[in-house]
């Protein structure tokens, strides 16, 4: 399970801001890295995630040192992470919130297995949003003991 993860965003503390809307939970700063926020879902998994600012950069520490953060200017608006997250918003919420904020939000159908609200935080960032109904449709796919012959030999 993926308790937490770390993405970037121009304005970290208002993605923070809108994502603890959606997740029903709370934003608050992460001293680690100065101006980045941690949204906390407040959850028994303890879902969160990290908005740097854009440009950041984890780099490995040296010896037994742990990591350290850079800042790239010289980056892409858009990346290859997303993650698939379940949160407790509706989605006439979710679709409320992306107008408010100008942000593309699309359903969408995910090959007939289930469905995930694309939500685009900044219309750069692209996170799976799953309503409680669709988090259902999610564990139903790939809770399968069979979900491998989904995946094997499409490459």
């Amino acid at each position: 399970m993926i308790h937490h993860i770390s993405v970037a965003a121009k304005n970290p503390q208002h993605v923070a801001k809108v994502l603890a809307e959606i997740f029903k939970g709370q934003a608050v700063t992460f001293p680690p890295h100065p101006e980045s926020y941690m949204v906390l879902a407040l959850d028994e998994h303890g879902t969160a995630v990290e908005v740097y600012p854009l440009g950041s950069q984890i780099i490995p520490g040296v010896g037994q040192d742990g990591c350290s953060f850079e800042r790239n200017l010289q980056t892409s608006q858009f990346t290859a992470t997303h993650a698939a997250v379940s949160v407790p918003a509706s989605q006439t919420e979710i679709e409320q919130i992306g107008a408010r904020e100008g942000w593309r939000v699309v359903r969408c159908d995910r090959e007939s297995f289930f469905d995930v609200i694309e939500f685009w935080v900044e219309n750069n960032l692209m996170l799976e949003l799953l309503t409680p109904e669709m988090t259902s449709q999610y564990l139903a796919f790939t809770q399968q003991p069979d979900v491998l012959k989904f995946f094997v030999g499409k490459n």
